[in-house]
């Protein structure tokens, strides 16, 4: 991967149109080139329905996605001009691929492909002009180090003058990158999940921050081509990273990995995000990592998983606290079958169920956590704080009710699930070998009317910050 110097050597510019006819090829100066298709004249209007955003696993346009973008913004009415932007030109066939594909969609004005290919071409007036002009702007694959290097230029402030007036952006592969507000900048190379988990620190990982920050879309770092080049390590190692730096408020980091091969997640207006063509995955860091220093393996306990298949959808406005399965790093090493998991609570899909976070001290019956008005199924969650930590949660059941809880232990402890009665006698209980494996126990009132219950989480060796996940459902 080349380094910086020759990174910024040169950067692109497309927009899209409704004809598919060239109307005007401008060389400009050295350092960039305008190709418009379509209408020469922009669309005036004085108002627009996004913002709306596409974020694509690699550089192509996904035509579905990217037709949802067009039509919400324009509200389904009228047509809109699309500003593409691109590190370099294609080395071979057309010179405006992605123009070329938006140009045949419905709503499209016209489009324009700009080639920079000096960072410097941030300023360029007549690039400016145009993407003030149009009503979204994409991304083209390429080299994310480049659309960096626009960063405090009067095209970085363009772009975001097109989503502020209800436009949009996107785009895909590198423009997919430099979409998210931690940006995996790869300036200084680019860099593997293996050599990401064995040094956090890699001097290959750079990130760049403060660029775009879309609103319903903070602490993310999109990451591309996610399955095929197995890239979920690298997102871990870059959230465990995040979190750990503070490059991301409130201390949760979370990831957005979209495949390629038409792989497109599209996000309206009210930060909902519906995922078009191939799955994609959303990770979330939410503690410190146990290890994440130089030259030493990454150790990170509960990752938060959740996958995207095609048509599903997932709140960012509001983003679920159920529907993940988790995942683990120790020593630099991951945990098997890291994109595919049962999850650890079924909220249809993506959202609802209910919560109740562990509230210290509930070591003992007295302080337990009453989880008494918990949806079902819903979640407890909490964390063996030391090597003698018990969590107690209170829960009722009624006559011939019965309550299931299933547990997802990270791998940092071994920790051991009973079920008790009022008198802290015993019912049941789960108690299986190793740290990380899961417990599950299941339990039914026999006696009449309703009766309290308590669960007990327990520490049997190891302790972390790690969180675990009890499922409770009642039936």
């Amino acid at each position: 991967m080349p380094l910086r110097s020759i990174r910024f050597t040169s950067a692109a510019v497309v927009l899209t149109a409704t004809a598919s006819v060239l109307i005007a090829h401008q060389p400009a100066h050295a350092a960039a080139d305008r190709i418009r298709l379509g209408s020469t004249s922009d669309v005036g209007r004085s108002s627009w329905n996004g913002p709306a955003f596409t974020m694509n696993g690699a550089g192509g346009i996904v035509t579905a996605s990217m037709s949802r973008a067009i039509d919400e913004i324009r509200g389904g009415t009228g047509t809109l001009d699309v500003v593409v932007l691109a590190g370099s030109a294609p080395t071979s066939g057309s010179k405006t691929p992605e123009c070329d594909a938006i140009t045949g969609l419905a709503g499209v004005n016209s489009c324009t492909t700009w080639t920079l290919t000096a960072a410097s071409d941030g300023n360029n007036s007549q690039v400016n002009t145009d993407v003030r002009n149009a009503e979204f702007v994409y991304f083209a694959g390429g080299d994310q180090c480049r659309y960096a290097a626009w960063k405090g230029t009067a095209l970085e402030a363009s772009v975001e003058s097109v989503v502020a007036k209800g436009g949009g952006s996107g785009g895909g592969s590198a423009g997919h990158h430099i979409n998210s507000p931690i940006v995996y900048d790869a300036c200084n190379g680019s860099v593997t999940s293996a050599e990401a988990l064995a040094n956090p620190y890699d001097r290959y990982i750079s990130f760049t921050t403060g660029m775009f920050e879309w609103a319903n879309y903070g602490s993310v770092i999109n990451d591309s081509h996610f399955v095929t080049r197995d890239r979920m390590g690298r997102t871990m190692s870059f959230l465990a990273r995040a979190v750990k730096d503070g490059l991301a408020p409130g201390g949760a980091a979370w990831g957005v990995g979209v495949e390629e091969g038409g792989g497109s997640l599209f996000l309206d207006r009210n930060g909902t995000a519906t995922q078009y063509g191939k799955d994609a995955y959303v990770v979330l860091a939410d503690h410190q990592p146990e290890q994440a220093v130089d030259r030493k393996p990454l150790t990170y306990s509960g990752f938060k998983i959740w996958r995207l298949t095609p048509g599903s959808t997932f709140d960012f406005k509001n983003r679920p606290t159920c529907g993940y399965y988790l995942r683990s790093v120790t020593n630099g090493v991951a945990d098997a079958n890291l994109y595919n998991g049962t999850p650890v609570t079924d909220c249809g899909g993506q959202g609802g169920g209910s919560t109740l976070a562990e509230s210290e001290p509930n070591d003992t019956r007295d302080t337990a956590d009453d989880a008494t008005a918990l949806a079902s199924p819903g979640t407890l969650t909490g964390s063996m704080r030391s090597t003698s930590d018990r969590d107690y949660f209170k829960l009722t059941l009624s006559s011939g009710q019965t309550a299931s809880v299933n547990c997802a232990v990270p791998s940092a402890y071994d920790a051991d699930l009973y079920w008790l009665d009022t008198n802290g006698s015993t019912l049941t209980r789960s108690v299986n070998d190793g740290a990380g494996t899961d417990e599950a126990l299941s339990f039914t009132r026999t006696a009449s009317g309703s009766g309290t219950y308590y669960l007990d989480v327990e520490a049997y060796s190891g302790s972390g910050t790690a969180s675990y996940s009890c499922t409770v459902t009642k039936s």
